[in-house]
């Protein structure tokens, strides 16, 4: 009540994100000492001034760049991993034609097949709604690898550093900064914690949105020196944001038995700063981001699970047809008789007769 100094002032000036560019650092292992971020000389405190949540709206030309804000901005990952794509559909295409070829050499071509128009309906579990959580995973080691490997620069900041904060007593390799992880060992991190912490596929998206995010605002890379750090920082939020259970940072030291509780803390304050606390996923941007993420799925040939079109299926959705239905046909208003024109008389119950 006394005190001079409120809670809520914020002694740095306000600025774009693009004065962020200093805070950050280019990574370079022979003179890591003299470029990385320390608590005496910069740290993720010193971001611009963060504005509340309610003036946000005031600053439209913060958010123009944005892909985790705008639903018309495509997302990052995609142009991160096109020329892989590409490739891959360069050899799918030759190994197509190399096969053709191979069977006309060894057998004659076969006659042609009728098939009948009413075949079986094979459909997947996954929605947008309700997307399926083993390959929501694995296209998201996906993303998150085509971001390590296709990156532009090595920046980032030591609160992501695995060296100085490891994640495990073992050794940390001398090379382990110049080491790209393979997809299958980033799925195994993402997949260990979503399992022992009993996250949701949604909540994958969202790491996702919150890890591009990251990247946009406080412009540093993900490389193999700090990938670990900033897939768990991004996990920890979504989980706290989006699933409806009470998550503590207590619960990822029992999953990550090595890491303390205040190392947990610390990631988790940095990572709000550097975001600046703007942890909002419109419904539009998550969709966005699961249908890019199905089409990387599927260029990487990562199918979504098909299966035929049951009977018990086909009556759990034609009842939820139904009930919208319902709800749409309740809420119409009731028609009323009108006349016809040869009912157009003072009195309708007389008609007209024809006198010879």
């Amino acid at each position: 009540m006394g005190n001079k100094i409120s809670c809520c002032v914020y002694s740095s000036p306000k600025g774009s994100r693009k004065s962020r560019k200093e805070d950050a650092y280019v990574y370079q292992p022979k003179n890591e000492d003299q470029n990385r971020l320390t608590p005496n000389n910069r740290s993720a405190a010193s971001l611009p001034g963060v504005p509340h949540i309610s003036e946000r709206e005031n600053y439209p030309e913060d958010e123009m760049g944005d892909p985790t804000s705008h639903p018309t901005i495509r997302p990052i990952f995609p142009s991160r991993s096109q020329s892989e794509i590409n490739k891959n559909n360069k050899n799918r295409r030759k190994s197509q034609y190399d096969n053709r070829n191979l069977q006309i050499k060894v057998s004659p071509p076969a006659p042609l097949r009728k098939y009948s128009s009413c075949s079986t309906i094979f459909i997947d579990d996954s929605t947008v709604s309700q997307p399926n959580l083993k390959n929501t995973i694995k296209a998201v080691a996906f993303a998150i690898y085509f971001h390590i490997r296709n990156r532009d620069s090595n920046r980032t900041l030591e609160i992501f550093d695995e060296k100085i904060h490891p994640l495990s007593r073992e050794m940390v390799p001398d090379d382990y900064d110049r080491r790209d992880p393979e997809h299958k060992q980033i799925y195994r991190f993402v997949r260990t914690l979503f399992s022992a912490a009993q996250l949701t596929a949604e909540c994958a998206i969202v790491t996702l949105v919150y890890l591009e995010r990251l990247l946009h605002y406080a412009e540093i890379d993900i490389m193999p020196a700090n990938w670990k750090r900033i897939v768990l920082g991004a996990i920890l939020l979504a989980s706290k944001v989006w699933d409806d259970q009470a998550v503590w940072n207590v619960d990822y030291c029992q999953i990550l038995k090595d890491i303390a509780v205040e190392d947990m803390n610390d990631l988790e304050r940095q990572y709000l700063e550097m975001l600046q606390f703007n942890i909002n996923v419109p419904s539009s941007v998550y969709a966005k981001y699961y249908f890019d993420l199905r089409a990387l799925a599927d260029a990487n040939d990562l199918s979504f699970p098909l299966e035929p079109l049951s009977k018990d299926r086909a009556l759990k959705l034609e009842a939820m047809s139904n009930e919208e239905n319902l709800e749409k046909i309740c809420n119409r208003p009731m028609l009323t008789r009108s006349n016809s024109l040869d009912g157009m008389t003072h009195n309708p119950r007389l008609s007209a007769a024809i006198i010879s």
